[in-house]
């Protein structure tokens, strides 16, 4: 069986270089990083992973449930949201991306193993 391969769009480094570790802990394959939701889109073109783990809240113009929406519409690739902040609005317009999950930030690998789980099925 391949690994799972996964794009990180994570804007903060230190943030994104923990996710990558526990991703590669897990037996998955970090193949990216993109720091706003344009390089998002963008690397999931060329990159093709099975799965982007998408920040909701990116410093740049485009947040991380626009960019998903893209994803998926382009590519169909799921998203699986990552967010310190988890605000009603936030969560309602992120469900209408049919996203693969929602992790609270700071998670635990336990945690993102089961929704990695979740996507691999």
């Amino acid at each position: 069986m391949s690994k799972l391969k996964v794009l990180v769009v994570e804007d903060e480094l230190i943030v994104a270089m923990d996710i990558a570790e526990q991703l590669r802990d897990l037996g998955a394959e970090p193949v990216g990083h993109a720091k706003s939701g344009e390089q998002a889109i963008e690397l999931a073109g060329q990159l093709r992973p099975d799965l982007v783990m998408m920040d909701v809240h990116l410093a740049s113009s485009m947040d991380g449930i626009s960019a998903a929406q893209v994803i998926r519409d382009l590519f169909d690739i799921p998203c699986l949201f990552l967010s310190a902040f988890s605000g009603a609005d936030s969560l309602a317009r992120a469900q209408l991306t049919a996203p693969a999950g929602y992790l609270s930030k700071p998670f635990d690998e336990s945690e993102l193993g089961l929704a990695l789980a979740a996507v691999s099925k």
